[in-house]
């Protein structure tokens, strides 16, 4: 095909068509202008249009043998090592890297921890998603006040993936940045928080030893703060506020709590379970405020506390914005990936 391809171009060439001209009267064979060049540049050096003799050794280590029993390694057990395979193969890891790359055309990708979604919860899922899309429509997700807890440590937070140094020896790196101190149980904070697209809640710190049930979340954060929501976050405009399905939300008194101060909220029937990835906390603001917060260890947690307080004050709203802007795309995306995981 290809070789039919070149003589044509030379025969327009020889007829004295210019290279943009060949290009049009091959547009149907999907001529690009490169390939007209290089043939008629060959054509007229070698006064041919077949390929060149090549030079060099010819190819010894990724050959066709090597590349179907890579292939077929693969095909049995994708989740096989470059670095492992190569040493199998008696072949250099680059040679291997590049025969996988570049002649499978395959790439190396991560294994991701999920939360757990079996029939059941795919299925509520799916319809519940399908119902905040209907309830929620384009614009009104700004009133909406997302809310979640979350256990703060004293250690240092770290990214294993993207946290390097750069160093021209490993044994110039000083043991204080070289490693990250790890203890069996790390002192602890639980905090709770709310978001909206315009605003934000104070953080609340639930107390050590505290055990969060009904009665704690009504008196530690549903009378403080969320009564007086409505009038200090959202100027008395309508608004809704979400939760998850934890005991201490699903419950009948903290459920009954909303109906009686006649506050809109997504009830425990309402709100997909096993559903992180559309909570903006969860997705993002909780992972932006450790990143911050946690740059490094703290004595105390006294010292995590402030440092708490004072990083979730210099979020810009903007970003916190995003990440509510994103709710309704989420729900989209559960619907169109049919109940499954979207991250």
């Amino acid at each position: 095909m290809l070789e039919e391809i070149r003589s044509k171009i030379v025969t327009f060439h020889e007829s004295g068509f210019s290279n943009s001209e060949i290009l049009k009267r091959l547009k149907n064979d999907k001529v690009n202008p490169m390939l007209i060049y290089r043939t008629i540049k060959r054509y007229i050096e070698t006064g041919s249009v077949s390929d060149r003799k090549r030079i060099g050794r010819p190819r010894s280590a990724r050959t066709p043998a090597l590349k179907n029993s890579v292939r077929c390694r693969i095909l049995r057990n994708p989740r096989r090592s470059m670095r492992k395979m190569s040493r199998e193969f008696c072949v250099n890891h680059e040679t291997m890297r590049k025969l996988v790359v570049e002649d499978l055309g395959m790439k190396s990708y991560k294994r991701k921890n999920v939360h757990h979604l079996n029939d059941s919860i795919r299925r509520k899922r799916l319809e519940r998603c399908i119902q905040l899309k209907a309830r929620f429509a384009p614009g009104t997700e700004d009133q909406i006040l997302f809310s979640d807890e979350k256990l703060f440590t004293v250690e240092e937070a770290s990214n294993r993936q993207n946290d390097r140094i750069l160093a021209s020896r490993n044994q110039d790196i000083p043991d204080s940045i070289k490693y990250i101190d790890r203890v069996q149980k790390p002192l602890s904070l639980m905090v709770w928080a709310g978001v909206s697209a315009d605003s934000r809640t104070n953080l609340i710190f639930v107390p050590q030893g505290v055990k969060i049930n009904s009665q704690t979340y009504r008196e530690l954060v549903l009378e403080p703060d969320i009564a007086s929501a409505g009038e200090k976050l959202f100027q008395n405009h309508p608004w809704t506020y979400q939760q998850d399905s934890a005991p201490a939300h699903a419950s009948k008194v903290s459920q009954s709590w909303f109906r009686e101060q006649n506050i809109d909220f997504i009830s425990k029937d309402e709100w997909p379970p096993s559903s992180p990835d559309l909570n903006p906390l969860d997705y993002s603001v909780w992972a932006n405020l450790e990143s911050r917060a946690c740059a490094k260890s703290h004595k105390s947690l006294e010292s995590l506390k402030v440092s708490l307080l004072s990083e979730w004050q210099k979020i810009p709203q903007e970003e916190l914005r995003k990440a509510v802007h994103q709710f309704r795309s989420r729900l989209t995306s559960v619907i169109h990936k049919k109940r499954g995981y979207i991250e």
